[in-house]
């Protein structure tokens, strides 16, 4: 969260003019996303200073403006953690971003797609506060997080904003029953097929990923390469298909149910009444 008010966010017209004004500043100009770039292929960029040296941030004067600006904008806020933030106005209020490629899962979705659109990630592009962010995931995260047992999951249990699923960490990803025992030739399927989905829309670099999830607009490979990762994640739960959504939620809060039982407190046993003798 940069808690900046556009301080150190900038659109494609302003990184250009910044770099133009400052071709010093590049190395300290990182892309910027959160879910809507991410869905529509909007590009945004942000000043990313973490580790600057003050020599380096004073000799950068379109860039300390910007920094003077947040500065400013924090002194005035009526919050007292916003006003402690200036302090440091180079830097973005909440800082998470994994250094390492990590797995990006927009916070908000449109509730017509079958799928949850994610992918990996340059840890050189900062996600904003409107993704979330899963570290060091492999191909298989990324091939049960996008299968239907999952989405059948997020679209049952998350909030919505207005009518679009809204993905949150605590509800939805936390609460989710993984596979309790894949073995390693169904790890490897999932893999296998997690890669296909990739390379499917990797064959359409001209749409965006709104556009490859459209119901109506979703490329045949991509379509039947996400059924065929469906069927392999889906065996990693159990031998037979599932034949609905609503078998798959069944199916899965009976694994919830199963996996938190142990973490549930024992129920006290009722003490009986002495008896009286007479």
């Amino acid at each position: 969260m940069p808690i900046d008010e556009g301080w150190l966010i900038l659109t494609e017209d302003q990184r250009t003019e910044l770099i133009q004004q400052e071709p010093s500043a590049v190395p300290w100009i990182r892309p910027y996303m959160g879910g809507e770039e991410f869905l529509n292929g909007i590009r945004r960029y942000c000043l990313w200073l973490v580790g600057i040296s003050p020599a380096t941030l004073q000799s950068l004067t379109a860039v300390s403006t910007r920094v003077e600006g947040n500065r400013t904008y924090r002194l005035t806020s009526r919050r007292q953690q916003t006003i402690a933030l200036a302090k440091t106005p180079y830097l973005f209020g909440e800082i998470r971003q994994p250094d390492t490629a990590y797995l990006f899962v927009p916070k908000v979705s449109s509730e017509s797609r079958e799928y949850l659109p994610i992918g990996f990630c340059d840890p050189n592009i900062i996600a904003s506060g409107t993704a979330l962010v899963v570290a060091s995931a492999r191909q298989f995260h990324f091939g049960v997080l996008s299968s239907l047992m999952h989405c059948a999951w997020m679209r049952t249990v998350c909030g919505r904003l207005e009518s679009r699923y809204q993905y949150s960490a605590g509800i939805v990803y936390n609460n989710f029953p993984w596979p309790q025992a894949p073995t390693p030739t169904q790890k490897a399927r999932v893999e296998e097929l997690a890669q296909a989905v990739l390379d499917a829309r990797a064959l359409y670099p001209d749409s965006t990923l709104a556009q490859l999830y459209d119901p109506l607009l979703m490329p045949a490979e991509l379509v039947k390469t996400h059924q065929r990762l469906d069927r392999a994640v889906e065996r990693c739960y159990r031998p037979e298909p599932f034949a609905s959504d609503r078998e798959r939620v069944e199916f899965l809060f009976a694994l919830y149910e199963k996996l938190t039982a142990p973490l549930l407190p024992a129920m006290p046993r009722p003490r009986r009444p002495r008896k009286t003798a007479w």
